[in-house]
């Protein structure tokens, strides 16, 4: 016997002569892997996986290199492996005071370095704006340091420390001031804070008096 089962709906929107095998194809849900929105396996995209910090850090940006996959493998982001990472260039701080002069100087640089190593690479994963600032920062100083560490006395008359933290507070306050200002900690190009609310003009509307503007 020929033609549909007696009782059984033919799928919506088939041709007569579809079959019943392509009825239940187009019928069945998509696969997980098909999903809207979600990018084929081994293609992560922008804002997939762990933030860094514990979520302060922004999204990451997309991993599309071997090496930007790499560095997210082996950067210690979040979690125990971040903890000791902090904890080292803490504990070098703490320790450098306690040292001979170009050892002191030496273990100040090596914290110095160590933290901008670790922000600049965050920088380049997620443009957090804090990075931007303690990365170049605390570059700088791990030069003034070694270089210090090879004349056998401070350039910057001992205060490596102080300039330490005081990068590390003009990073934040830099980072607060942009956030206020733009609405997100990530810095890219064109980011601003959107508008609409409060009484102010949205940045996409024409304003009052613009030709093809809405009438009041």
């Amino acid at each position: 016997m020929t033609g549909d089962r007696p009782g059984r709906p033919r799928a919506p929107g088939l041709r007569p002569e579809t079959g019943p095998g392509e009825a239940e194809r187009l019928d069945a849900p998509p696969s997980a892997g098909c999903a809207p929105g979600r990018p084929p396996d081994g293609q992560a995209g922008s804002g997939s996986g762990p933030r860094a910090l514990w979520g302060w850090s922004p999204p990451d940006l997309p991993a599309d290199t071997p090496l930007k996959r790499r560095i997210d493998r082996l950067l210690p982001r979040s979690g125990v492996p971040a903890v000791a990472c902090f904890a080292a260039v803490i504990g070098l701080l703490i320790l450098a005071p306690h040292l001979p002069m170009r050892a002191d100087l030496a273990a100040d640089g090596l914290a110095a370095l160590a933290g901008s190593a670790w922000c600049g690479l965050n920088f380049w994963r997620c443009r957090h704006a804090h990075c931007a600032v303690t990365g170049a920062g605390w570059l700088a100083l791990s030069a003034l340091a070694f270089f210090g560490a090879g004349l056998g006395h401070s350039l910057i008359g001992g205060y490596e420390q102080p300039v330490f933290l005081a990068v590390l507070a003009a990073a934040l306050a830099f980072e607060a001031t942009w956030r206020w200002a733009r609405g997100t900690s990530a810095v890219a190009p064109g980011a601003a804070r959107p508008r609409g609310r409060e009484g102010h003009r949205p940045r996409d509307l024409p304003y009052a008096g613009a030709p093809g503007s809405p009438e009041p």
